[in-house]
C-alpha cells in the first residue's frame, strides 16, 4: 500500500539523518521529496507519530529525540526485551526448533559486525549490529517483542546519531557477541539473558 510505502521511506530518512531531531516535516515537503500525494504521507506521518519518530507540531510535524531520562528508559525496556528474546531464542534452540543454519547465519553476522568495526566502517557495523540483534529476536519467535524492540531500537537510534562514533570497545562488543552466539547455541537460557542484558547496558554506559 502507498501508506506503508511512504512510512517505510520517511522512517528510512529520519533513521539515516537526513531529517534530524528538531527538523520539521510538513505533508506538502514530504509529498514533494517522495513524490506522492498528500494523502499517503499524511497517513505515513500519523503513524511516525504513533511510532514515536515525530511529534505534531502547529504546522505538520518535528523529527523527535528522547530527553535524557526517557533515553535511560528506553535503554532500560531495550535490555529487557533482548534478554527475554535471548533467552527465548536458547530456549528454542535447547529444544531443538532452530535450524543450524540459521544459527551459522547468525554467526556470519558476528563475524561481519567485528570485522566492520575493526575497520572503522561506522555506517556498516551500525546496520550489521542491528541486524544481528534483530536477527536474535526473530529466532525468539515472539512476534510482540520483535515489534517493540523495532520500535525502540528507532527511537533510540534518532536519540544517539549525533553522539554515534566508532566503538572505543570493539575487541568487548564482539566478544560479548559470540559469548551471546554461543549461550543460544548451547541452549544456556540464563546465561544467554544475562549476556544480553550486560551487553546493551554496557552500550548505554558508553553513549
Amino acid at each position: 500500500m502507498q501508506n506503508d510505502v511512504a512510512h517505510e521511506r520517511l522512517r528510512a530518512l529520519i533513521l539515516d539523518g537526513t531529517y534530524p531531531p528538531g527538523a520539521r516535516l510538513t505533508e506538502l515537503d514530504a509529498a514533494a521529496v517522495l513524490q506522492m500525494s498528500r494523502t499517503p504521507v499524511r497517513e505515513a506521518l500519523r503513524a511516525l507519530a504513533a511510532d514515536g519518530l515525530v511529534r505534531p507540531t502547529g504546522r505538520g510535524v518535528v523529527v523527535a529525540a528522547l530527553e535524557p531520562d526517557e533515553l535511560e528508559d528506553a535503554y532500560q525496556v531495550r535490555a529487557a526485551l533482548e534478554a527475554l528474546t535471548a533467552e527465548t531464542a536458547a530456549a528454542r534452540q535447547r529444544d531443538g526448533l532452530i535450524a543450524p543454519a540459521d544459527l551459522k547465519a547468525l554467526a556470519t553476522l558476528a563475524t561481519a559486525t567485528a570485522q566492520a568495526t575493526a575497520d572503522g566502517h561506522l555506517t556498516e557495523a551500525i546496520g550489521l549490529n542491528r541486524r544481528f540483534h534483530r536477527r536474535v529476536a526473530e529466532l525468539a519467535g515472539n512476534a510482540i517483542a520483535l515489534e517493540t524492540l523495532d520500535r525502540v531500537w528507532d527511537r533510540i537510534h534518532v536519540s544517539t546519531l549525533r553522539s554515534l562514533r566508532p566503538s572505543d570497545r570493539p575487541a568487548q562488543v564482539a566478544a560479548q557477541h559470540d559469548d551471546l552466539l554461543a549461550a543460544i547455541a548451547g541452549g544456556r537460557t540464563d546465561d544467554a539473558a544475562r549476556i544480553a542484558r550486560l551487553h546493551v547496558l554496557d552500550t548505554r554506559a558508553t553513549r
